[in-house]
């Protein structure tokens, strides 16, 4: 039912559907890609220290994080945008780069939400159909554009293209803006951030939220020539010109700065995801071999929602997708050694 007060836009609309948020005791909560591991201590001493300073404004420039962003990845302030989440920052980028008069092309699975920006500011797209064995083939975006974008690695397969590819797209399309997203690149993929200075087309997107468990502070950012980045300042400045709070800007800040906590907290995700990707094998599953801190899982003789039931059953929660090409799979996120341990042994009693 739609209201008569509505516009046609809001009519129109096909809103995103975030992964679940379940309210169930001694749940394990493995369906929504976040960190199993709190923030580092830096954060919540930062955070604690700035309360007092939450009647004041925030920069609206972010000018500190800034700073920081830039100097981790060798770039100057100025090729830096930063925004509530990478979902912000996104949104920005499709109004501010990619409303061209020709379609934008991203793969036919990938982020869900790219054709929801598309439909929001009436954007014409172009699917582009995974390989068979559900890889990003950067040659098959060879045509006309009005930019393309993808993850790196692929949400929710978790596959990743290589630096090397990037370029070659690159390369060859010179007239529009490739916008690499990398939510989930610091668990084993390649950054192309480096590429960043010999390409005044390319855009990369990152988050705070993944690998650095800040999903509820909301800061993501994004690196690029500078008039790329002043493109996506107009659109923010249009719209809202305080857009990350002080305690966000705070927390990003330390999170940023403690390298040591991000290396290990990365470091042991990636090795329980090695154990869990062995564990399924072990029951039987396909895995697609993930860099992410997911992985997407099917099994030959049971069905996905079923097995998603079988879990839920079990409290256990896991993510599943209606798009035909993956309705067999299951995406599950990499918790704790002790949350995948639960999983395994709740798959074990129902593959029995």
């Amino acid at each position: 039912m739609t209201s008569r007060y509505w516009s046609d836009v809001a009519r129109e609309l096909s809103p995103y559907v975030p992964g679940e948020q379940p309210k169930i005791a001694n749940l394990v909560k493995l369906n929504t890609n976040e960190n199993p591991y709190p923030p580092s201590p830096a954060v919540t001493a930062a955070i604690t220290q700035e309360l007092s300073n939450l009647r004041l404004y925030p920069d609206p420039n972010a000018d500190h994080l800034r700073e920081v962003i830039a100097k981790r990845h060798g770039l100057k302030p100025d090729q830096v945008f930063v925004g509530n989440g990478s979902d912000e920052v996104l949104a920005h980028v499709f109004l501010a780069l990619l409303a061209q008069d020709e379609p934008v092309l991203f793969p036919d699975i990938t982020y869900s939400f790219y054709p929801v920006y598309c439909g929001l500011y009436g954007i014409d797209y172009e699917e582009i159909p995974l390989t068979e064995d559900f890889a990003i083939r950067l040659s098959d975006y060879r045509r006309l554009n009005g930019g393309i974008i993808f993850p790196n690695p692929n949400a929710p397969t978790g596959c990743a293209v290589t630096l090397e590819a990037v370029r070659e797209l690159l390369e060859y399309n010179t007239e529009s803006v490739v916008v690499v997203d990398e939510a989930y690149v610091d668990f084993g993929a390649e950054s192309v951030s480096s590429l960043v200075d010999e390409y005044a087309n390319l855009l990369v997107v990152q988050t705070l939220s993944k690998s650095r468990s800040l999903a509820g502070l909301r800061v993501g950012y994004a690196l690029g020539d500078a008039d790329l980045i002043e493109a996506l300042e107009r659109v923010k400045n249009s719209f809202n010109s305080y857009p990350v709070d002080r305690l966000a800007q705070t927390g990003a800040i330390a999170a940023l700065n403690d390298e040591a906590y991000f290396v290990q907290t990365r470091e042991a995700i990636i090795a329980t995801r090695d154990s869990l990707v062995d564990g399924l094998q072990a029951l039987g599953f396909e895995v697609l071999p993930s860099v992410a801190n997911f992985v997407l899982a099917s099994h030959p003789d049971f069905d996905a929602d079923d097995l998603q039931a079988g879990l839920r059953a079990r409290k256990v929660v896991v993510r599943h997708f209606d798009h035909p090409r993956i309705a067999r799979f299951l995406r599950i996120t990499v918790g704790t050694d002790e949350q995948c341990e639960a999983l395994l042994t709740a798959l074990r009693e129902l593959t029995a």
